[in-house]
């Protein structure tokens, strides 16, 4: 099983889409990074502000309006403080971006370069040799598109840091195949992870028993391959659902969203699909797709997610 080496001359840049990721993603590699005197930098995408049942539970009310939302992104912005101080981190190495929680296909969706951009000017500032982010494969849309932000940051980066993907939400997080570098668990940095993770209050009250668990599985990671991917399409959607479908494909260029009857595939002998020509193809770099539904759903969690190309 691969080790990872942490030292005093150790840079990680954890990559969090929410309040409570750096914790249950990254909670143990933090403090080892530190034990060893290297320094650690969080980057928070979203205040994770748009979480209405929690917050209908413990403030007692059904509308959510912006300012509603806005006061609880700052609670938990607020929480992520003091798991950091649990977790041994300053309040400096907080890099809040404040996006919309929700809201992160949408941006590369809408505004791939900007997007891109703050990513790269956070990563010169710090200069990681060691990148933590979600896994592609992660179920939550936030934690996906926080890997294809990532991915793509990284595009023409010299040198690359050391990228490494965690799982929150789906399945495999505890496997040693798909996520081979463990990450070793002391008992009293477990304890300061279970501590930061109470600092999580609003995430605690309704569903402190599944984040509890979540916290105590082992902590994996698996080095991302910067050069995977492939051209054909992994899905075959049943033909009833195609009126509905979207596929949106994003490269360094930029992002392009079509209907499925209008995107430039061509079948395989085999019956799959794949893409005639990418947007922005002359620019040099990776690309993603990601089938969506077009149209709102209350289930927040990805059906068909993203695909490496």
């Amino acid at each position: 099983m691969p080790a990872l080496s942490v030292s005093a001359q150790t840079r990680l840049m954890v990559v969090a889409p929410h309040p409570d990721d750096e914790t249950l993603g990254c909670g143990l590699l933090i403090q080892q990074v530190l034990a060893a005197g290297g320094v650690v930098r969080l980057l928070l995408l979203t205040d994770g502000d748009n979480n209405p049942w929690p917050q209908r539970f413990i403030e007692r009310r059904l509308h959510m309006d912006a300012v509603a939302r806005r006061c609880w992104g700052q609670r938990r912005r607020q929480e992520v403080m003091q798991a950091m101080e649990q977790l041994g981190l300053p309040a400096s190495a907080l890099q809040p971006l404040g996006w919309s929680d929700l809201g992160l296909t949408c941006r590369l969706r809408d505004n791939a370069s900007g997007a891109i951009a703050a990513l790269q000017a956070a990563m010169h500032a710090f200069e990681p040799s060691i990148m933590a982010c979600p896994a592609l494969t992660d179920a939550h849309p936030d934690h996906s598109a926080a890997h294809v932000l990532s991915r793509l940051a990284l595009a023409h980066a010299d040198p690359a840091p050391l990228l490494l993907a965690y799982l929150v939400h789906g399945h495999g997080k505890t496997d040693a195949s798909a996520y081979p570098i463990l990450i070793d668990t002391r008992v009293e940095q477990q304890q300061r992870k279970l501590q930061a993770m109470a600092e999580h209050q609003t995430q605690m009250v309704l569903s402190g028993k599944r984040m509890r668990r979540m916290a105590l599985s082992p902590e994996r990671y698996k080095q991302v391959d910067l050069s995977a991917g492939t051209g054909c399409l992994r899905w075959r959607p049943p033909a009833a659902l195609r009126p509905w479908l979207r596929l949106l494909i994003v490269t360094p260029a930029g992002a392009q969203d079509w209907r499925w009857s209008e995107a430039p595939l061509v079948r395989d002998p085999d019956g799959g699909f794949r893409l005639s020509w990418l947007p922005g193809s002359s620019v040099s770099g990776p690309a993603f797709a990601k089938l969506h539904l077009d149209w709102p759903s209350p289930w927040i969690f990805d059906h068909w997610g993203w695909q490496a190309l």
